[in-house]
């Protein structure tokens, strides 16, 4: 089975090249459809669970990812969406091959021994890409989207290190690193297919 997951810092342009890897391989993609899948099950709306996540949570102690959520005592009504995404993202992978975006899926589905991709960029970039994906609706300053990218990733950091013995972003959790700084994200998807490509060929070796 090859199973891909992508986590990324916000604004780096993570979800376009796992969205273009899912068009190149052929492969199946999920991302918001997640959420989507989350808020269905529990009733809730989509925007209040991906906000959820997205902040994650600061626990005073380290879930390992052998662990269930259910068993976790927290007082925060986040680590339930956690359990349900946790439950989800293993349904999915259950059913075949398929590209999975951020939400520490590198370690949950760690027993399917999945290629990790982690894209990262310079603020600049970051800042850069965020002004564009937003158009003219954006009125946010340079120094205020700075600060959203900051939070987002503080976010991600927190929920993704409740689980993982590797914090967020750490190089050595990762089968290949991307930086996007002043990357057309079109032109490099290609190679990043043919290296997953590779990777996969050598571990049936």
């Amino acid at each position: 089975m090859k199973i891909i997951t992508v986590s990324r810092e916000f604004g780096s342009g993570g979800r376009e090249i796992a969205k273009r890897l899912s068009d190149v391989l052929g492969i199946a993609y999920y991302d918001s459809e997640i959420i989507t899948e989350i808020a269905k099950k529990a009733d809730l709306d989509e925007n209040y669970v991906a906000h959820s996540l997205e902040k994650g949570i600061q626990p005073t102690f380290q879930i390992h990812f052998a662990c269930a959520f259910s068993h976790i005592s927290a007082p925060d009504p986040t680590v339930k969406l956690l359990a349900a995404q946790h439950n989800i993202i293993n349904e999915l992978a259950e059913k075949g091959d398929c590209i999975i975006v951020g939400r520490a899926a590198d370690v949950l589905l760690e027993k399917y021994d999945p290629f990790r991709i982690f894209v990262y960029a310079d603020m600049e970039s970051k800042i850069a890409r965020c002004r564009k994906r937003a158009g003219n609706d954006s009125k946010l300053t340079d120094k205020e989207i700075e600060k959203k990218i900051k939070q987002i990733d503080k976010g991600r950091a927190s929920s993704y290190n409740m689980i993982s013995s590797t914090d967020w972003g750490d190089k050595r959790g990762y089968d290949l690193c991307v930086n996007t700084t002043n990357m057309n994200i079109k032109e490099i998807t290609p190679f990043i297919a043919e290296y997953a490509r590779q990777w996969f060929k050598d571990k049936q070796a």
